[in-house]
């Protein structure tokens, strides 16, 4: 699409982590569900886990009941803490299909989940980002190594969780080199 109108899109997004650094290798990774809404945008919200490297991105369905995947995989070792990505109230902690799962609901309508974990905290815990709210336990499907499944939304609507972590900044229209005009 923008090949045609001679106008590419140029976006990097590194995500500075708790000392760390992780670069995103696929910047349609950070954007594809496009942005959080504007509370989610208040920096905020952290990364649930002290490294990130993203395994499988977030893809939005097309239709409510069509095929994409409505989260993140992020590499993790078994027994590794999950903290909350931003303060909330649990609004569930136990399993789901024999994989635990937890759920926290933020001030600004968006609900994070996150599995598989075996939960440390209980439903009306109120909790602070990063404060660790379950350990890595169990296989999520479709990882081949260890992985946490990191998903956000607002209402039914999927979010990219990526996309809590820093608001997306000014996107720089480029002209397309190889378009003359």
């Amino acid at each position: 699409m923008f090949a045609r109108t001679g106008i590419a899109v140029a976006v990097a997004a590194c995500v500075a982590l708790g000392g760390g650094a992780a670069t995103m290798r696929t910047p349609s990774a950070l954007i594809s569900g496009g942005p959080a809404g504007p509370s989610a945008a208040t920096g905020s919200y952290v990364a649930p886990l002290p490294r990130i490297e993203v395994l499988r991105a977030f893809s939005a369905p097309q239709t409510p009941y069509g095929p994409g995947h409505l989260g993140v995989d992020l590499r993790a070792g078994p027994g590794e803490p999950v903290g909350a990505a931003g303060p909330g109230v649990v609004q569930f902690a136990g399993p789901v299909a024999g994989r635990g799962v937890v759920v926290v609901a933020h001030p600004d309508g968006v609900r994070t989940e996150y599995e598989p974990v075996r939960p440390l905290v209980l439903v009306g815990s109120h909790v602070r980002a990063g404060e660790p709210i379950g350990v890595l336990a169990g296989r999520h499907t479709g990882c081949a190594a260890a992985c946490l499944h990191w998903g956000a939304r607002r209402a039914e609507v999927y979010l990219d969780p990526l996309a809590l972590l820093r608001p997306l900044g000014p996107v720089v229209l480029l002209p397309d080199p190889g378009h003359p005009g």
